[in-house]
């Protein structure tokens, strides 16, 4: 049996503060009546290096018929605070899972109450619809809508938990990295190399940026950035927990994305799982990890097909927007729309990036 490790971190949600003391209860997937793990948080909130079962690693590394991770159940609980139900955390073998959980806090005199987080199959060992193609540049039409003039790196993204045209589903504001760690973590496995990792970021970054450069969801009369379909967008999931190997890798090259030259936009970098679905002209996610039996090669950043058929380079851009930050703020004093000044005025008041420029250029993995 194989093992990897889970790490809890628990704050107010409403001054971020952590909780000390909160009870933390695991169970499994097969056997939900049977505690695998019981404790505390310490004062910081945190209860570190829980060693959890998992599947054999290499179910991960190649296509197999066996899920490559195990699946829990986290209880959270504190006085004061709603408790909260974690229900499918994904362990890997010999990777560290981080569940990041915030409590709600209640009134004493109000009946217990309980927040609970369903979480689906990973993009690649589930049934999820394809992406419907794009094209990767967008023209854009200066139609007095919002309009970047620049890339800039939000510091929150709208996320709609649905297809576009769902109203019924919910808007989360999402910090920028916490985004890209979700996505990644929902739709590439933690195990892969770091440089294949790397890779699947850095698309996972240059389609965002293009959906926030083009503020294409907000152009088409929607209040958010992004959705979570996979068929429009990236897989975001609620609560999930994330991986600290992606966690690293964000944290390192978050400004990065791609664009190609003469055009200031970051491509809207499309790919497939590889395995389900067939996409020769686009990125295949399974086809940047595998070697064995010929499947394909293993590909850092500046190998991926996208590249190589079509010539690119990496842009750097070196922004926080401080003005995206206010945009949840703005949209709720004025929801029929922002008025044109304000739209004006954030545009002229966005922190500039730099120059777009080349990158060191990631060696072939081994």
């Amino acid at each position: 049996m194989e093992y990897g490790t889970l790490n809890i971190n628990v704050v107010s949600e409403q001054n971020n503060r952590p909780v000390e003391g909160a009870r933390i209860r695991i169970t499994t997937e097969n056997a939900p009546d049977q505690t695998v793990e019981e404790a505390s948080t310490d004062s910081q909130g945190q209860l570190n290096d829980i060693r959890l079962e998992s599947p054999p690693l290499e179910y991960s590394m190649e296509p197999t018929a066996n899920k490559p991770y195990s699946e829990y159940t986290i209880y959270i609980s504190a006085p004061g605070f709603e408790t909260v139900e974690v229900n499918g955390a994904e362990i890997f073998s010999g990777e560290t899972a981080i569940q990041n959980v915030n409590l709600i806090p209640t009134d004493q005199e109000e009946p217990d109450s309980a927040e609970l987080f369903v979480i689906p199959d990973h993009t690649l060992w589930g049934d999820y619809p394809p992406k419907i193609a794009e094209s990767e540049i967008k023209t854009v039409e200066e139609t007095g809508e919002i309009v970047l003039s620049r890339v800039v790196i939000p510091e929150y993204v709208v996320v709609h938990d649905g297809p576009p045209r769902d109203s019924r589903a919910k808007n989360y504001y999402v910090k920028y990295k916490d985004y890209i760690k979700n996505v990644a973590s929902s739709e590439i496995y933690s195990t892969w190399p770091e440089a294949t990792i790397q890779a699947n970021v850095l698309a996972i970054q240059s389609f965002t940026l293009n959906r926030v450069y083009t503020e294409w969801y907000r152009n088409k009369g929607y209040d958010f950035t992004i959705t979570t379909s996979t068929a429009y967008d990236h897989k975001w999931i609620s609560g999930r927990n994330i991986f600290d190997s992606i966690s690293r890798v964000v944290d390192e090259i978050f400004s990065n994305y791609l664009s190609r030259p003469n055009v200031q936009q970051p491509i809207l970098t499309q790919y497939c799982d590889g395995k389900n679905v067939s996409c020769p002209n686009w990125m295949a996610v399974f086809c940047r990890v595998y070697t064995k039996k010929g499947v394909c090669w293993q590909q850092a950043p500046q190998e991926l097909p996208i590249l190589k058929s079509n010539p690119a380079h990496y842009s750097l851009c070196h922004c926080q927007s401080s003005v995206l930050h206010f945009w949840p703020f703005l949209s709720s004093l004025y929801p029929r729309g922002i008025p044109g000044r304000y739209r004006r005025l954030s545009c002229l008041s966005r922190q500039r990036c730099s120059g777009t420029s080349r990158l060191p250029v990631l060696s072939r993995m081994a």
